[in-house]
Formats: structure tokens, C-alpha cells, sequence
């Protein structure tokens, strides 16, 4: 087991009606214009004047703020520290609607807006996983004032086809293919037979370029991808809805200190682009021997990188 935590109990898991929580601390759920939002906060009684820190999964079939378990549960105890779960997934509501760039943006500028008010206009630090890492910098660009530091894990956006895409607008996505996937008579079944355990541990093991996968990850992932509705959100992302042209652009309008971090193995390696970054005075780039997950693999040393680049960084003025 990976230091995450003890694997979820599977015969408990089997027998539960609802979704259990991803991490501890206290679940919030608020009514928002991209419906309904679910996330959870936890901290130390005093937190001192470090500013809170907001978590955000990554962008896959399973996803869920399980994904940030490590890092959630490590800075609870210096921090206030919060995990959004994204429209689609988790919590959050799962109808059957449009999902969108926009709409994932917006949530997080909602979870912004609830922990400013309750630590006051302050900024934030911040923390995306893979394709969140997009939205999560479409969000601080468009508010920049809302945060301090941003940190991308494994982002999506820099592989070599997405040279030359920074002038571009509008998203990958294919209407036929998600025709394809939400066909009535096939839609639900088909996601069921693509979360499997089996198929679960196939894509973690192209994850982590390893079978040495976090098996705790694995079974809330078995539970999370069979809830009512799971399979809405992600026929979006694999329909190519969820990745913007234009992402470049909006990578290379940041001004604010940036944390971008990544591995050596599995199937997300290609960061051919990340030269048009490399060497600019706000960005900050590590790389682990690890997969895609390096808080999980390596926690304890993608924490102490983190936190070297977090006390470089600006204290926040006075709200």
C-alpha cells in the first residue's frame, strides 16, 4: 500500500448504498448555477495566517477528490485545506446535461468564492490534477486576484500536438462520438463494462507506468464509476468537450507564481510543449521518477518540493 491509506474494505464497498467520503473533515454541498457542488474542508483550530489551499482532481472516468487524498490529508494538519469535486463526478451532481469547459471553470470560481467567504478576499493557493489543471488555469486567469500560487500535477496541454494551438478557440470535441457514447439503448451498459475492476486497474496501470498502483484509489474508483449518472460527464471527456484549443494561450498569460510537475513513466509523458514555459521567471517545473500520480507514488518527496516552491512564494497583502 502506498501511504494514501489502507485499501478500502471491498465486501463494504459491495454492500454500500451510498458513496462514501473520498477524504475526511466536513462535507459541503451549495446550490450553483452548474448545479448542485459538493465539497470538503478540514484543517487544524488554528490555522494561522497561511492562506487556504483548494485541491482539484483530475478529469477521467473515476475521478473523484480521492485522486488528492494524499495531499488533502497531509496539509489538513498545517492548513485549511479544501477538495472540490467537479460537476459530473463524486458528489457533485451527475445529470444528464452538457458538460463543458466553461462549466468546470465556473465551479471552481464558485469553490473560490465560498472559501473567501469564510477566510475573507484573500488569495488562495491552488493545486489541479491533469486536465483540471486547464480549467483550474482558465479560472486564475480570468481572476487572478482570487489567488496566490497555482500548481499543476501532470497537466494536460503540453504535449507535442499542442504546438501551434495557442491562437485557436474552441474545444477537441467530437458531436458523433458522443452521439455514439450516449446511444439509450447502449450508454449505461457500455460505461459498466468499461469500469470494470479489471479495466479499473488496466488504466491505473497505465497511470502509474507501474502495477505497483494505490489499491485503495482503485476499489473507491470501482464505487464511484457505479453511482446513478457516472457515465454522463466522462463520455464528455472522452469525446474530446473537456480539452481546449486555445489552453497554450492561457498557460503562457499566467503571471502569478507557477508549480508544474510531472513523471517519467506511463502513458503521460509527452510534455514536448512545456518550452514555451521553461525558463520564465514565475514558472517552476519538477519532474519525479514516477507516473502520473507523483503525490501518491512519491509523497513524501513531491510534498517537500511543494513546499520549497510555496515559501518562495509572496505572502498575501491584507484582504
Amino acid at each position: 500500500m502506498s501511504a494514501a491509506g489502507p485499501a478500502i474494505n471491498r465486501a463494504a464497498l459491495r454492500g454500500a448504498e451510498e458513496l462514501p467520503a473520498p477524504v475526511s473533515g466536513q462535507r459541503h454541498e451549495i446550490g450553483s448555477p452548474v448545479g448542485r457542488l459538493t465539497y470538503y474542508s478540514a484543517g487544524p483550530d488554528a490555522p494561522g495566517k497561511i492562506p487556504p489551499l483548494l485541491l482539484v482532481h483530475s478529469i477521467n472516468a473515476a475521478a473523484s477528490a480521492y485522486e488528492v487524498k494524499p495531499l488533502y490529508e497531509h496539509y489538513r494538519r498545517s492548513r485549511t485545506v479544501y477538495a472540490l469535486e467537479l460537476p459530473g463526478f463524486g458528489h457533485s451532481e451527475r445529470g444528464k446535461r452538457e458538460y463543458t469547459v466553461r462549466m468546470m471553470t465556473d465551479a471552481i470560481l464558485i469553490a473560490v468564492r465560498e472559501i473567501q467567504s469564510d477566510f475573507g478576499r484573500g488569495p488562495i493557493d491552488a493545486l489541479a490534477v491533469s486536465l483540471s489543471s486547464e480549467f483550474l488555469a482558465r479560472a486564475v486567469s480570468e481572476s487572478p486576484l482570487a489567488f496566490r500560487s497555482l500548481a499543476l500535477v501532470s497537466p494536460t496541454g503540453f504535449t507535442s500536438r499542442d504546438k501551434g494551438t495557442s491562437v485557436r478557440e474552441g474545444t477537441r470535441g467530437k458531436p458523433w462520438l458522443h452521439g455514439f457514447f450516449e446511444f439509450p439503448v447502449w450508454s449505461e451498459g457500455f460505461f459498466r463494462l468499461l469500469t470494470s475492476r479489471r479495466i479499473i486497474r488496466y488504466f491505473l496501470n497505465k497511470t502509474w507506468g507501474s502495477t505497483d498502483i494505490d489499491e485503495g484509489l482503485l476499489e473507491y474508483d470501482y464505487l464511484t464509476t457505479h453511482q446513478p449518472g457516472a457515465q454522463h460527464a466522462p463520455y464528455y471527456f472522452v469525446s474530446g468537450f473537456l480539452f481546449s484549443k486555445d489552453i497554450p494561450k492561457i498557460y503562457n498569460s499566467l503571471t502569478l507564481p507557477v508549480w508544474m510537475s510531472h513523471g517519467v513513466r506511463g502513458d503521460f509523458v509527452d510534455y514536448a510543449n512545456k518550452t514555451q514555459v521553461e525558463g520564465r521567471a514565475n514558472w517552476t517545473i519538477r519532474v519525479f521518477s514516477t507516473g502520473a500520480m507523483p503525490h501518491f507514488e512519491a509523497k513524501a518527496e513531491f510534498i517537500a518540493a511543494y513546499d520549497a516552491f510555496l515559501a518562495g512564494v509572496p505572502s498575501a497583502p491584507p484582504a
